[in-house]
C-alpha cells in the first residue's frame, strides 16, 4: 500500500478531502462589516463634500467642490472597496444588485447605512462650521440650485444623465469582469469631478440620494428634494440595462 492508512482513509485522501473544504467566512464579514464600511465611507465622503461647499473660496467656482468630491470618493473606494464594494450611493447599490454585483440581502441594509452615513457626514460638517456664516449661506451644503418649477425638467434630465455616467463607470470599471480595471476607484472619482464641473450649475450635480438626504435633513432644506431621488434612481435602472456581469 503506497499511502499510510488512518481510520480507513489514506493520508493522501484526507489531505485531498481537506482542500475542498475551505473555512467559511464569518457572518460578520459577509453582512455586518460591509454595512459598517458603507456607513463609514458615506460619512467621510459626504463630510468632505459638504465641507468643500461650505468653505468654497470665492473665485474658484465649482472647481473646489468638484475636486474635493472626486478625490475623496476615489480614495475612499480604494480604501474600503474590497470590504463593501465601495458604493456609498443608493443608486450605485441598486445598479450593482441589478447586474448581479450585490446580494439582495444587502441592498436595503446598504441603503440604510448610506443614508445614515450621509446624515453623520452632514452633521459633522454642521458641528464643524455651525458658528460660521458660511454654513448658513450655503444652506448646510444642501442642494439649492433649483429655485423655481421652470428648472425642474433641466435639473431632472441633468441628474439622470450625470448619474448614468457615474453608475456606468462603477458597473463597467469595477463590477463587470470583462471591463474592470485596477484604476476603477480613481476613474469613478474623476467621473464625479467631471459631472460637477459640467452640471453643477444646473442641478448641483448630486448623483447620490444619500448626499442629498443628509444635508437636507441637517439644514432642514427640502425644496425640490425629490429631484435628487428620482433622477439618480431612474439613471440607476437605465444603467443597469446597459451593464452586465
Amino acid at each position: 500500500m503506497s499511502d499510510l492508512e488512518f481510520g480507513g482513509m489514506s493520508i493522501k485522501e484526507v489531505e485531498m478531502d481537506g482542500k475542498y473544504k475551505p473555512p467559511q467566512p464569518h457572518w460578520y464579514e459577509l453582512y455586518a462589516q460591509p454595512c459598517v464600511a458603507e456607513l463609514l465611507g458615506s460619512a467621510l465622503f459626504i463630510f468632505i463634500g459638504c465641507a468643500s461647499v461650505i468653505e468654497n473660496v470665492d473665485g474658484t467656482g465649482r472647481l473646489q467642490p468638484a475636486l474635493a468630491h472626486g478625490l475623496a470618493l476615489g480614495l475612499i473606494i480604494a480604501i474600503l472597496g474590497n470590504i463593501s464594494g465601495g458604493h456609498f450611493n443608493p443608486a450605485v447599490s441598486l445598479a450593482a444588485w441589478l447586474i448581479g454585483g450585490l446580494n439582495i440581502m444587502l441592498l436595503i441594509p446598504y441603503w440604510i447605512s448610506q443614508l445614515c452615513g450621509g446624515l453623520i457626514g452632514a452633521g459633522l460638517a454642521k458641528v464643524w462650521k455651525s458658528a460660521n456664516d458660511r454654513y448658513i449661506n450655503a444652506t448646510g451644503a444642501a442642494f439649492t440650485s433649483i429655485t423655481d418649477d421652470g428648472q425642474i425638467l433641466s435639473a431632472l434630465v441633468g441628474e439622470i444623465v450625470m448619474t448614468m455616467f457615474l453608475v456606468l463607470a462603477v458597473c463597467m470599471g469595477a463590477i463587470n469582469e470583462k471591463t474592470s480595471s485596477p484604476l476603477a476607484p480613481f476613474c469613478i472619482g474623476f467621473t464625479v469631478t467631471a459631472d460637477i464641473l459640467a452640471g453643477g450649475a444646473i442641478s448641483g450635480a448630486c448623483m447620490n440620494p444619500a448626499r442629498a438626504f443628509g444635508p437636507a435633513l441637517v439644514a432642514n432644506y427640502w425644496d425640490y428634494h425629490w429631484v435628487y431621488w428620482v433622477g439618480p434612481m431612474v439613471a440607476s435602472l437605465l444603467a443597469g440595462c446597459f451593464s452586465g456581469p
